[in-house]
């Protein structure tokens, strides 16, 4: 394909469907949303995750940048992961993709069907719950989200559905109780919390995969631990290419969000070489105590 570029992301089936290993991040990019993506995919991402929040996220914007990177031949649509998600009413700023006083259910079918429009899409690969209500457990407007994704997928609009910024009690209450069950779970995953260990165990239990993002960000000190630097430097690979493999090893979908295109190509590598066990359990160690 013309502009092909030759280090495509790798990817794994899931319900027949070609889930990329890195998915691109399209939060907090605002005028350089369509530019970015269009970069992120010339540079070889070929998943895509963004949401119908515009208090974060210019989902609009991220349609624009696959249209152009279509049109370019960089790829064809049927190659591209994507992945969007419903944001409840608190999350959201003023520009809301839906009628605040519908009811849940007509809510999640007005943002889905503003994300299609936003994106050039009949369907999506994943279809997210941006977070639960309330802080703890599961109530009335989480089931009545759930239910009306879960009829989105029945009727073939969304391949897989997905939450994120989810406890580990509340997982383990979806799961329980939801006819279509997640299949993907999206954490801002932190070393602190055995870069959050109790949710992956939940996911590993139930066949859920964990997306972990802000992995750099949310544990700076990671990245200039001792350990880290020394791992670094054997593989001859920056840090943040270190917790990206780490990510990858432990069985996570890692998400990225750089901006910078050398980063890109950095991230795109971890591909490229593989870390030893003993240094996996190394950095999967580097809790609280650090």
């Amino acid at each position: 394909m013309v502009g092909a570029p030759a280090n495509l992301t790798p990817a794994f089936e899931r319900d027949g469907v070609r889930v990329p290993r890195l998915l691109y991040g399209t939060a907090w990019k605002e005028d350089a949303t369509a530019r970015l993506a269009l970069l992120a995919l010339r540079a070889g991402f070929r998943g895509i995750d963004t949401a119908n929040q515009r208090k974060h996220y210019h989902e609009a914007a991220v349609g624009e940048g696959i249209v152009a990177a279509v049109r370019a031949g960089v790829l064809r649509r049927e190659e591209l992961f994507l992945q969007t998600k419903f944001t409840f009413q608190g999350g959201q700023d003023h520009r809301l993709p839906y009628d605040p006083k519908a009811p849940v259910a007509a809510q999640v079918e007005q943002s889905f069907v503003r994300s299609c429009e936003h994106l050039g899409a009949k369907a999506v690969d994943s279809y997210v719950l941006h977070g639960p209500s309330q802080a703890s457990g599961l109530g009335r407007r989480d089931w009545e989200a759930w239910r009306a994704m879960e009829a989105l997928h029945q009727a073939g609009k969304a391949r897989m559905l997905g939450v994120s910024n989810v406890s580990a009690e509340q997982l383990t209450l979806l799961v329980r109780q939801a006819r279509v069950p997640p299949s993907f779970v999206q954490n801002r995953c932190y070393a602190s919390s055995g870069w959050d260990r109790e949710v992956r165990l939940v996911c590993r239990t139930h066949g859920a995969v964990y997306q972990g993002f802000s992995l750099l960000t949310a544990n700076r000190p990671v990245l200039e631990h001792a350990e880290v630097v020394a791992i670094a430097k054997r593989h001859a690979r920056p840090a943040s290419s270190i917790v990206f493999r780490f990510a990858i090893d432990v069985g996570m979908l890692p998400l990225t969000g750089t901006t910078d295109p050398s980063h890109m190509n950095d991230d795109l590598g971890v591909f490229d070489f593989a870390l030893d066990p003993s240094e996996v359990l190394r950095i999967e160690r580097l809790g609280p105590s650090g």
